[in-house]
């Protein structure tokens, strides 16, 4: 019998390559912007191709840009320096430039987690070069990153992968980004943010940063408007250090409206808005970076006042995505050209939001889990919301910790700025909220507690331990990690608490999202083992929709439902039914009868096995989304919090997701089957244990097609 726990490595089911081993022998050039050199054990000869083009198209650009602009660059300290440069680049020049792109690309080969992403990044930021060739098919995306993942993430996706076809847009793709407090930023951090930035510039994506300078000490000697002025030009010139095109300021364009006009429901109300659109527009086309102070061009009294970060971040937000309507739209001529033309009128295309924050990303309501991975905003906003308002509120004894209180408030404003954004842009924008130290991808050891505060970043510089949470979202479209793995896998080991939390990462991942349906629902009464006799929930009550079920549980296996068959052998031992979304992913769990034991005498002995019967997430869903976490946290967290086991083939190339969301495994001897659980010590319980086995041999399938292995 063999038996492996959650803490064995996950190499149980796939083998994978060491990323640091296979860059080490990558040849880099230091005259181009990004050299992209893969194996051939990581990637095919066809697809590595697509992507060196991909690449070599922008680093060619920047280059052939950068000599055209060399003579006409006149020192200004607004766009970064530009003193007179040799025309061979000196020795220590050179060695800094190699050793960014082999870190830059390291960075890209270690986010490049599936054949999927790699695909899906191609098909978004990849030019049309890269993706076809004259007179020839789309080149295959078979083995694009290998067999299997280079960093070890396994995806649920189960069958072949639908091909998408290939999109292009004329307007650019946009990160809108708010950094936060940077006057309190070291050199070291605004040096790495800033290189960041022009390395997502580099992978296709644009940003336009707004600077949110309200946190100045009252001791501090300088007015608002100096640090304001002093920020922007020390970002500019830390943005011009990484190459040209550098950093553009914009100064003019939000305005401030004293009007209020009528605007969708479904776009935020807001007073700010982009009053000169060309300020941004063509800055954009041209591929430069943008920033912006946090003021607005009052229209009424035709002077500058202090503005809102967050409410520029909506402003922009709302124009680049061609929502802003009324008379707050100035170009109304290019307006109605477009409408006539019947084109798209969006300015950009805005596929992020960033939040950059001393403070990280949204804290975990959950005791020890540190900041909460990602976030469902259909299901999971209010409760996180009404968590962080109670932190912001006196106790019951009238006391209230004003560090805890302010640190709360500033993280309920970045939930709400994600609320708003993503409420008008399309289903797959995202916002990511991260620290400076995260965005500039370097480890901050602090001497002692005090150095711990929002404000405090001196300390020593180490090497990194993770992966950019900003280059890994773009390239993958997902957090650093999944939201649905254990805690225990991704928590350091250390005695003491705190320092193990304080050493995770503080990245969160926010989407629109899905909704979450439970049946019963577990808010209301938990889940128990049902009393024998006594009336429960069945798959054709009125409150499921069963052919929408069927064709989901048909679409994930490729394979069709005997649905008599399993009607009646569910009807008697259903505990529940999770729905995400439209029936988009689900699960259907039951409580299941040992053998030789009659309902009875399984209920009375507290023998009934919580079983996962079925687990089933769309095709088009599968390994993008996190329709599949999203639902496995539905289970674990609230249908089945003490725990569950299921069974899956030994041969399921799902087995490695399984394997790093569950507590072990057992490989069944005699049978095809492989079962995991999540229940805490069933290991120690050899009843437990033994129940569990002979519920996963002895469950039947349920399929019209009896000559497959059964799932």
């Amino acid at each position: 019998m063999f038996v492996r726990t959650c803490r064995s490595s996950c190499n149980a089911w796939t083998n994978t390559t060491s990323i640091k081993q296979v860059s080490s022998h990558l040849p880099l050039d230091p005259h181009c912007s990004v050299v992209l050199t893969l194996p051939l054990q990581v990637c095919s000869a066809r697809t590595r191709k697509s992507l060196i083009r991909s690449f070599a198209t922008t680093a060619s650009q920047s280059k052939r840009q950068e000599a055209e602009a060399e003579e006409k660059r006149q020192v200004n300290p607004r766009s970064g320096p530009s003193q007179p440069r040799s025309s061979y680049p000196s020795s220590s020049e050179a060695r800094q430039k190699r050793d960014s792109d082999r870190e830059f690309l390291i960075s890209v080969l270690e986010s490049s987690a599936t054949k999927r992403d790699a695909r899906g990044y191609l098909q978004t930021f990849g030019s049309p070069a890269a993706l076809t060739s004259a007179g020839q098919k789309k080149p295959s995306t078979i083995g694009i990153l290998g067999p299997a993942s280079v960093a070890g993430r396994p995806a649920f996706v189960q069958g072949p992968v639908k091909e998408t076809p290939v999109k292009t847009h004329e307007a650019p793709h946009v990160a809108v980004v708010k950094l936060r407090a940077p006057q309190v930023w070291d050199d070291v951090l605004l040096d790495g943010v800033a290189k960041t930035l022009t390395r997502l510039r580099d992978l296709g994506l644009l940003s336009v940063i707004v600077l949110d300078c309200d946190d100045i000490k009252p001791n501090q000697d300088s007015s608002w408007h100096e640090t304001v002025t002093e920020q922007t030009d020390r970002l500019l010139r830390a943005i011009g250090r990484y190459g040209f095109p550098g950093a553009e300021l914009v100064d003019s364009g939000i305005w401030k409206s004293t009007e209020n006009p009528q605007i969708p429901s479904s776009v935020p109300s807001n007073a700010l808005y982009v009053g000169f659109g060309k300020a941004f527009t063509t800055p954009l086309a041209n591929g430069h970076i943008l920033v912006v102070p946090p003021r607005a061009y009052s229209d009424a009294t035709l002077q500058y006042s202090k503005a809102d970060a967050n409410d520029i971040v909506i402003a922009l937000t709302t124009f680049f995505a061609g929502l802003q309507f009324g008379r707050q739209y100035s170009d109304y001529r290019e307006l109605a050209e477009k409408v006539n033309d019947g084109r798209p009128f969006r300015r950009a295309l805005v596929d992020r939001v960033i939040v950059i924050d001393p403070l990280g990303g949204i804290p975990s309501h959950r005791q020890g889990h540190g900041t909460q991975v990602f976030i469902n905003l259909e299901d999971e906003f209010k409760n996180i919301r009404d968590a962080l308002y109670e932190k912001t509120q006196p106790t019951s004894a009238g006391t209230k910790d004003s560090g805890v209180s302010a640190r709360a408030t500033v993280h309920l404003e970045n939930l709400r700025l994600a609320k708003s954004t993503l409420a008008i842009l399309p289903s797959n924008a995202s916002v990511v909220m991260t620290s400076p130290a995260e965005a500039a991808n370097i480890n901050l050891s602090r001497r002692d507690n005090d150095e711990a505060k929002p404000d405090g970043f001196a300390g020593e510089v180490k090497t990194r331990t993770w992966r950019n949470p900003l280059i890994h979202n773009l390239l993958t479209d997902r957090p650093i990690y999944s939201s649905s793995l254990p805690i225990g896998r991704i928590k350091p080991t250390h005695p003491d608490e705190e320092i193990a939390l304080s050493r995770m990462p503080t990245t969160t991942l926010a989407k629109r999202g899905l909704p979450v349906t439970i049946f019963p629902d577990p808010r209301v009464a938990r889940w128990q083992p049902p009393q024998p006799g006594v009336p429960r929930l069945r798959l054709t009550d009125t409150c499921i929709d069963l052919p929408r079920l069927v064709h989901l549980i048909n679409d994930s296996f490729g394979r069709k439902l005997d649905v008599e068959h399993y009607l009646n052998r569910v009807k008697d031992s259903l505990a529940g039914i999770i729905i995400a979304g439209e029936y988009e992913g689900g699960a259907i769990l039951t409580w299941e009868t040992p053998f030789g034991l009659d309902e009875e005498t399984a209920y009375r002995e507290g023998r009934l096995v919580p079983y996962l019967d079925k687990f089933a997430v769309l095709r088009k869903s599968q390994g993008a989304g996190g329709v599949a976490d999203i639902v496995f946290n539905a289970m674990v967290r609230d249908a089945f919090p003490e725990g569950v086991c299921w069974r899956s083939r030994k041969d399921n190339p799902v087995n490695k997701w399984y394997f790093e969301r569950s507590r072990g495994v057992l490989k069944l001897p005699e049978s095809n089957w492989a079962m995991f659980w999540t229940t805490p010590d069933a290991v120690l319980n050899d009843q437990m244990m033994g129940d569990y086995e002979d519920v996963c041999r002895n469950i039947l399938p349920s399929w019209e097609d009896t000559t497959k292995p059964a799932d």
